[in-house]
């Protein structure tokens, strides 16, 4: 993709995943502007990238996965949690499990009431229908957009449906969009695809731009620095191909490299905690003691059901079933292969008086061993026909952090996240996991169930359940804030327009600056803040929009 005749880049973009390539869509569109793209995985043109049901492939694939570990936490019984994260053009939207949640409309309210404006759901809703094309839903929906939104219902498995009875049993609602006017309820989930196909930000935004005068995409390129002229960023170091490479901006520097890699990238460039770059030997070009802090993440108690009926198991565990899906989705693009295996939820308030939502409930027809990390490892089904129900609260009050524990850019960061370290967050896990075992008490649901593997039946009182979560509760790779967005420099990384605190030419778009994690999946919500990032940027460069 090298143009030799480029020499000079407007906007320099380091990671191409979620935010990373609504940007260079954006910034490229009207030809005006040069770009450079920088990611440090390689292709997204995989067999299981694109097809769907691949998520299982790629979760332990340090190809495409940087398969990051915490450092051990008391509050989850000493262990370590795994985070993966794509390492790939997409990034983590080519291999997640592809579910589209934009949030509550009152996350973003939140999100402007903290001191950002801009940021309230009536500013951010013209950004979300930008980005989606979705054939349905009412007016809060996005129609011709670059990402395709499906509408997963005719290919669920069976045991939705009495999934989705049992929630009427005990109660709650029904949603039937949870990214229209309806958000609350429980229903059947949306996914990010087309055509039976995977849509990652890279094929829905990328594709379409790579072929673009103005833009140059280079693969394989790791970020090492961003090179400053006193404070103000004009480049950035990266190595390829074992070669260490610059590269020049006339306008900005944009990271967008994630929750972990962006606030990672600022503190080897000298941007970050002034004790921990001393410590290191990096020279501080600017003390940002807020860099890699306020780290949010969604946590998740799943419950494990042997049914007395056929499941997903049976279908993707057994050679016979495996046939059987991959002639179906051969021919006509349709059945397991083609969806999530997250196909029913909700947001649902566990206990009166909430004003909205505090759990987000999750249904999967499948039941699977999730291996431990390492090579050739893969989340296989079980043997017996199961299923899970999981339940994660949407506004978590812990706060983490992360930072680089080396001068070499390429070691992975210490990552702190400090689960469960509240009394509100600890009562709403324990609150979900006890709506899970209402749900499978319903008449629709007991019908279907020959036992509970975990917890058990023998965890009945609070102190077993408690003690459940702390052995198995786990991330549900949502990281966000790290590099956050706020009114006070001295605890926020960016301004209200993305960019950094006390340096020029130099922001952060991406899932790193969100004030607060918002109460579901974080990818939808990810583009939004691309999709408005992009327009900051572009209104600065010429006076308007894009």
């Amino acid at each position: 993709m090298l143009r030799p005749s480029m020499t000079a880049y407007d906007y320099i973009v380091v990671g191409a995943g979620s935010a990373g390539c609504v940007l260079a869509h954006r910034l490229t569109e009207s030809g005006r502007h040069r770009v450079l793209l920088l990611e440090a995985g390689g292709s997204d043109r995989r067999l299981w990238l694109q097809m769907p049901i691949g998520y299982g492939m790629s979760f332990y694939n340090p190809r495409v996965n940087w398969m990051y570990l915490t450092e051990a936490e008391a509050a989850l019984a000493g262990r370590r949690g795994y985070w993966p994260r794509g390492k790939v053009l997409g990034g983590s939207s080519a291999i997640n499990a592809m579910v589209h949640i934009r949030g509550q409309p009152g996350d973003f309210d939140d999100w402007r009431a903290l001191g950002n404006p801009g940021w309230g759901f009536d500013d951010v809703l013209p950004y979300f229908k930008r980005s989606e094309h979705f054939a349905g839903g009412d007016a809060r929906r996005g129609r011709g957009g670059p990402l395709h939104v499906t509408d997963a219902s005719r290919d669920c498995h069976p045991l939705c449906h009495a999934y989705l009875a049992a929630c009427a049993e005990i109660g709650l609602a029904r949603s039937p969009d949870f990214n229209g006017a309806e958000p609350e309820g429980v229903g059947l989930y949306q996914i990010t695809t087309r055509g039976g196909l995977r849509m990652s930000a890279a094929r829905a935004y990328l594709w379409p731009a790579v072929k673009r005068a103005n833009l140059r995409v280079e693969t394989k390129a790791q970020a090492t620095r961003i090179l400053f002229d006193g404070t103000r960023a004009v480049g950035v170091e990266y190595r390829q191909g074992g070669e260490r490479k610059t590269a020049r901006a006339r306008g900005e520097v944009i990271l967008a490299a994630g929750a972990i890699g962006s606030p990672m990238l600022l503190q080897h460039s000298g941007v970050g905690p002034a004790e921990v770059l001393h410590a290191l030997g990096i020279a501080v070009v600017c003390a940002r003691t807020a860099v890699g802090r306020n780290l949010q993440d969604h946590l998740c108690i799943d419950h494990l059901y042997r049914a007395r009926v056929p499941t997903l198991n049976q279908e993707l565990g057994t050679w016979p079933g495996r046939v059987r899906v991959a002639l179906r989705y051969l021919a006509r693009r349709r059945g397991p292969l083609a969806i999530s295996v997250n196909q029913g939820g909700g947001f649902v308030r566990a206990r009166p008086g909430l004003e909205r939502p505090n759990i987000q409930l999750y249904f999967s027809p499948l039941s699977y061993t999730r291996a431990v990390p390492g090579k050739r490892a893969l989340m296989r089904p079980d043997t017996f026909p199961g299923f899970l129900l999981g339940a994660q609260p949407c506004r978590p009050t812990s706060r983490g952090h992360l930072q680089i524990r080396s001068p070499e850019p390429f070691a992975p960061p210490a990552i702190f996240p400090n689960s469960l370290a509240t009394a509100d967050d600890r009562r709403d896990l324990l609150e979900g996991s006890r709506l899970l075992r209402r749900l499978a008490a319903a008449p629709s649901l007991a019908a279907v169930i020959d036992a509970e593997l975990q917890p058990g039946p023998v965890a009945q009182s609070d102190a077993a359940l408690e003690e459940d979560i702390r052995r198995r509760a786990s991330t549900v790779f949502h990281p966000v804030s790290t590099c956050r967005m706020g009114p006070d420099a001295r605890t926020n990384v960016v301004n209200h327009e993305l960019k950094v605190y006390e340096i020029q030419g130099l922001r952060v778009i991406d899932a790193s600056v969100f004030p607060a994690v918002t109460s579901g999946n974080t990818n939808a919500p990810t583009i939004m803040v691309a999709e408005k990032g992009a327009d900051l940027v572009l209104r600065d460069a010429t006076g308007q929009g894009a």
